[in-house]
């Protein structure tokens, strides 16, 4: 166990901490949580490199405990809040499916691959938390409630462009792993 994961492990902890809060109409300590969660993940990702922290837990916790905060955060906020409106959290969520099915089927395939996340995923993963923190603090503030549509759009536009993306770069793996195979005969 890396200081890195023991950083994954928090996130993954404070993420049904940052559900119940939701659940409760507890929003500023949902919004502390969420930050301190996002905070983790800066963390995790630092202390991996800086300290060549590297593992392969990591590699698979590391992403699988951002999709389960995100999608906790786009399926709870709408149903309490309303201030993420469900076409949104249904993009988001798809998206993190499609990826994890995406990976699960190079995985059963034993296709290698490298999860890495490009510069489009970054931005996304940038506009979504953006968007979870706008949504939790639009109710005590206007500017945040005024923002949230244009969020929305921007959020909807990359989570598709990083999906398309993902997509692109399987089919490319999945082709060039093809016609290894019909080469080697």
């Amino acid at each position: 166990m890396t200081v890195a994961n023991l950083f994954t492990s928090i996130r993954i902890i404070l993420t049904p901490i940052f559900l119940i809060y939701v659940i409760n109409d507890q929003v500023v300590l949902a919004f502390f949580v969420f930050v301190i969660a996002g905070l983790t993940d800066a963390l995790d990702g630092i202390l991996a490199r800086l300290y060549n922290q590297k593992s392969r837990i990591g590699a698979i916790l590391d992403p699988l405990a951002d999709k389960l905060l995100v999608i906790t955060a786009y399926v709870t906020i709408p149903i309490k809040r309303h201030s993420i409106p469900a076409w949104l959290s249904a993009i988001v969520i798809s998206r993190d499916v499609l990826i994890l099915l995406g990976v699960l089927i190079l995985f059963l395939n034993s296709i290698k691959f490298e999860i890495k996340p490009s510069c489009v995923s970054k931005i996304t993963t940038c506009f979504q938390i953006s968007t979870v923190l706008s949504a939790l603090l639009s109710e005590r503030y206007v500017l945040f409630k005024d923002i949230g549509p244009y969020l929305h759009i921007f959020t909807a536009m990359f989570t598709i462009s990083s999906g398309l993306h993902y997509m692109g770069y399987w089919f490319r793996i999945i082709s060039g792993n093809n016609s290894n195979n019909t080469n080697t005969g």
